[in-house]
């Protein structure tokens, strides 16, 4: 674990995944943001129980990241997993918040952003999420782009999602992580998926088909000092949605939210909101199990990644 100064008081690993880093086994870490904010009580606790489940099954140990009455959590108890699914004066927390809410004694889940920069301190090499975020659509004029991109580009640490948020401009998304020099991996696939959706019409370049093919991208972007890599893989396929239907009810909702002035960090919880009334819960659905997907893949890679530790590069 690399820890500076005054904060490692304040950055706390748990037992378990202490034992798990010292001994080599692969360890997940796994956002919170979506226990806090990303999906309604009480599917946001069943959804975090079910990801840290879906990493052992995998032989992997999940390592839940949050920032507790300030300080810095890798690993959660289910206790703190119930405070956060309550969502009581729980804050969202970007890379950048983190110093702010130690400082403060605050609490908040951590965002794709915070939580790689936090994995990457305590020593783990792979996040799973659901959606990262990425360029909001009309970012030509409001410059609006999640500080994701930015911290996936600059620390080593891989993250498997389901793409970006169906909410944001895909294109224009992928083609910040082109410029960024991350890497964008497709895991079974050949086309960056939408989240919601596993099409999006956006080709990939590179591709997996097994853990093992994935963890030696890891493993060779770390020896790089890359960033990333973003591995991506569609949502289950009995569980997305229309893509065409799905763009025309954001393309809605985008436009009742320019006329309710609802901007910056507003825009995507409303959206997300819109999408799951206008599905009837469907996309709820979707978003769970596009996670567990995920946390499961990340565990099978994290497996491979610890098999392969201290070998040398081909």
């Amino acid at each position: 674990m690399r820890t500076e100064g005054g904060m490692a008081h304040n950055f706390i690993v748990s037992p378990q995944v202490k034992d798990a880093l010292a001994s080599g086994t692969g360890v997940v870490a796994l956002e919170s943001s979506v226990i806090a904010h990303g999906l309604p009580a009480p599917v946001n606790r069943e959804a975090a129980l079910e990801m840290e489940q879906a990493v052992r099954a995998a032989g992997a140990v999940p390592a839940t990241i949050a920032v507790i009455d300030g300080s810095v959590r890798v690993g959660l108890s289910a206790s703190a997993i119930d405070s956060l699914s309550r969502g009581e004066g729980i804050g969202k927390a970007g890379a950048r918040d983190v110093p702010f809410l130690v400082a403060t004694k605050g609490t908040a889940g951590t965002t794709v952003s915070a939580t790689i920069r936090i994995a990457a301190l305590a020593g783990i090499r792979i996040v799973a999420t659901g959606g990262i975020g990425g360029v909001h659509r009309g970012a030509e004029n409001t410059f609006d782009v999640s500080a994701d991109l930015r911290e996936i580009s600059r620390t080593s640490v891989a993250v498997v999602s389901s793409g970006a948020k169906s909410v944001l401009d895909l294109p224009k998304t992928l083609e910040m992580l082109e410029s960024l020099g991350v890497p964008v991996v497709g895991f079974r696939t050949g086309e960056f998926p939408a989240f919601y959706s596993a099409r999006s019409g956006l080709h990939l370049e590179q591709r997996v088909q097994t853990p093992i093919e994935a963890a030696a991208v890891v493993r060779e972007s770390h020896a790089l000092g890359l960033g990333g890599p973003l591995i991506v893989q569609p949502v289950p396929e009995d569980k997305g949605l229309d893509p065409a239907w799905l763009e025309e009810t954001i393309g809605e909702a985008l436009l009742y939210a320019e006329r309710e002035g609802i901007r910056g960090n507003a825009v995507t919880p409303f959206l997300l909101r819109a999408v799951a009334e206008a599905t009837g819960g469907a996309s709820i659905e979707a978003n769970r199990a596009l996670l567990v997907a995920n946390a499961r893949t990340a565990g099978e890679i994290a497996v491979e990644l610890a098999a392969t530790a201290g070998l040398p590069r081909s």
